[in-house]
């Protein structure tokens, strides 16, 4: 039976309490200074022990501004500089090792034949050390390429001509040519970069079979030779999916568009790639080339995936200086229930436009072509009245590398407020249907940061207008853009990159009877961020008698462009400088266009998703100076 504890029960075991006192010294110690410093430590109970409060030596580098610097970071000297307690015999050690370890940097940077001294001299009055090793170094001439000699191996397979191609290529761009410095990195990135000239097409399994460097320290030249071994020539096998679950394979491979049976080539992997990332239907995409134990001339390309859910809704606000703060919201379906076709339907909303759409797309075909359907309703401010319409579309597209394609039938419908009784102005409602077809081609070197090539996209539709009567009508829009590469920009390590022009230009016009009532949607307004600069969204237009903006039946603008990379400090940076020009035109009749010039400068930054832009532009008409911010870029 438990009794209750009584003043005459027995006191604790005197063990008991000496414990207690040893444990709290041993927490007391723990806050004393190891070494002079405080207690850190890598892990519980094992300190560490600190380094001297000032180095045991100073290290001086004494050389031509080429190689010191490297001398200054990577000598051994200086990983030992700090040891506390280092003896004049590992001194000794260190500084007999330095000659060899300094011959050593200087031949990667190709001086073969230097000078070099190294003193120890006492400095007992330095703040500093109590001693300074001195490195002199004479580096003596640079190393230079005296031949290069770029071979292969024997070669199997078909496609003689195609090979042979693929071999000049290599030895033209080849980047260490007769004359130049001799340097490791550059004799790295020399054989590198042929071997990936192999790898990106044709041979992916490409190696360095040998490679030599015979330097002459007596006349300094270097004599290169390097042999590849290409492998086997590769071509496209079928598509294997990994991962699949909810989508059908089949549905990736037509996504994919992968050229089975064409030669390999990693940039149309690459390609293939991105459709399938960015077709919706997935969450993460990966291609690779099998090229264990299958046959080169039909190897499998294997498709890791991570699927999207079969749902996802998607809240995102926004901002643009055309039409201010922004809200969206958007559903995604990737597989609408009997049908199976994917569903985009979004709301969005800012000070210029309310929008809500749906735009439903089945999996294209074998040769590409897929059906679409959509239907929208939008109040926008067009010109100097709000205009509420509805559009209803359906056809079939095509996506191939570079041409994007799409025909269709698309109705209609404009309902004017806010717009003064006049003659010349559209109707306060009116309908239209139309037969469409657009063409667009890009040939950018980047889809997302293009700094040269150009695109070039044509509109074309034939229709009626329904009410208030029925007159036909012939809708044209074309669009061209171009970057052409100007001078180069170079930096104090010689890293380049080219400034450019760029050249836009866009030109429409509706052709009817003129008391014709088109639908406003089907006009022409142009002016804001991605138009004419200096003036507000859709601002441009053709004019009524009293002065108000509505949509016109011609349109023509323009822009030129300056770009130019920014060196700061010596260094390239991911900014540049832009000058700009930009005009445009918007009447009821080509002789009634008037120009809006906008001039003005502006700054870009080269982001992971594409151009950031910021400009400042100056409306010659309006007199006022407007900023526009712009983010990546889409043709």
């Amino acid at each position: 039976m438990l009794r209750p504890a009584t003043a005459n029960a027995p006191t604790p075991a005197p063990w008991s309490a000496l414990l207690l006192i040893g444990a709290l010294c041993l927490q007391g110690c723990s806050l004393l200074p190891l070494n002079g410093t405080e207690g850190d430590t890598d892990a519980p109970g094992a300190p560490v022990v600190a380094e001297s409060a000032s180095p045991s030596f100073a290290v001086e580098v004494r050389a031509p501004d080429e190689v010191r610097e490297t001398l200054e970071r990577h000598l051994e000297l200086q990983r030992f500089r700090n040891l506390p307690d280092l003896q004049a015999a590992e001194l000794q050690r260190l500084l007999g090792a330095a000659d060899a370890n300094a011959r050593e940097l200087l031949g990667t940077m190709g001086y073969f034949a230097p000078t070099i001294t190294v003193e120890l001299t006492e400095t007992p009055a330095s703040a500093g050390a109590p001693r300074t090793v001195v490195v002199t170094v004479q580096p003596g001439p640079q190393t230079r390429i005296a031949s290069a000699d770029i071979g292969f191996s024997a070669l199997s397979g078909n496609d003689a001509e195609g090979r042979t191609r693929q071999q000049l290529r290599v030895q033209r761009n080849w980047s260490l040519p007769p004359g130049l410095p001799f340097t490791q990195s550059a004799w790295d990135s020399a054989k590198n970069g042929g071997l990936r000239e192999l790898q990106v097409r044709r041979f992916p399994t490409a190696r360095i079979a040998n490679s030599r460097a015979e330097v002459d320290a007596d006349t300094h030249e270097a004599k290169l030779s390097v042999t590849y071994d290409p492998g086997p020539p590769y071509r496209f096998g079928p598509l294997r999916v990994e991962g699949s679950e909810r989508y059908a394979a089949d549905g990736a491979s037509r996504l994919a568009r992968l050229p089975t049976g064409a030669v390999y080539d990693e940039a149309e992997m690459l390609d293939a790639q991105l459709r399938l990332a960015s077709s919706g239907y997935y969450d993460a995409v990966f291609l690779t080339l099998d090229t264990e134990g299958t046959d080169p001339q039909s190897a499998p390309v294997v498709a890791k995936v991570r699927e999207a859910p079969l749902q996802k809704l998607v809240f995102g606000p926004g901002f643009s200086t055309d039409s201010g703060a922004r809200l969206s919201l958007e559903h995604i379906h990737n597989q609408l229930p009997v049908i199976g076709w994917r569903a985009v339907s979004k709301l969005s909303l800012d000070r210029e436009t309310k929008h809500a759409s749906s735009e439903w797309t089945d999996l294209p075909d074998d040769n590409g072509w897929r059906w679409f359907a959509g239907a929208q309703l939008q109040r926008e401010a067009t010109g100097d009245y709000d205009v509420n319409s509805g559009r209803l579309r359906s056809g079939r597209s095509k996506s191939s590398k570079h041409i994007d394609r799409n025909y269709f039938l698309q109705y209609d419908y404009a309902h004017s407020q806010g717009l003064a009784a006049n003659a010349l102005s559209p109707a306060d409602s009116s309908a239209a249907l139309s037969i469409n077809y657009g063409w667009t081609g890009r040939y950018f070197n980047s889809l997302t940061a293009p700094t040269r090539g150009h695109g070039i996209a044509v509109e074309l539709g034939l229709g009626t207008t329904l009410r208030p009567e029925r007159d036909p009508f012939v809708r044209a829009l074309v669009r061209w853009q171009s970057f052409v590469p100007a001078d180069r920009v170079t930096d104090s390590a010689g890293v380049g990159r080219n400034a450019r022009v760029a050249l836009r230009a866009e030109a429409g016009v509706v052709l009817a009877r003129d008391g014709a009532q088109v639908p406003v949607t089907q006009l022409f307004l142009t002016g804001g961020d991605t138009t004419v600069r200096g003036y507000g969204y859709r601002s441009i237009g053709a004019r009524t008698d009293n002065g108000q903006i509505y949509g016109g039946r011609t349109m023509a603008a323009g822009s030129v462009e300056w770009q130019r990379p920014i060196v700061y400090k010596g260094q390239m940076t991911d900014w540049e400088s832009a000058v700009f020009m930009d005009a445009g035109a918007v009447a009821d009749k080509v002789g009634d266009l008037s120009p809006r010039v906008g001039l003005g400068a502006g700054v870009r930054w080269r982001s992971p998703v594409g151009p950031v832009q910021a400009d400042l532009a100056y409306g010659v008409k309006t007199q006022e100076v407007r900023l526009h911010l712009r983010l990546g870029f889409s043709f």
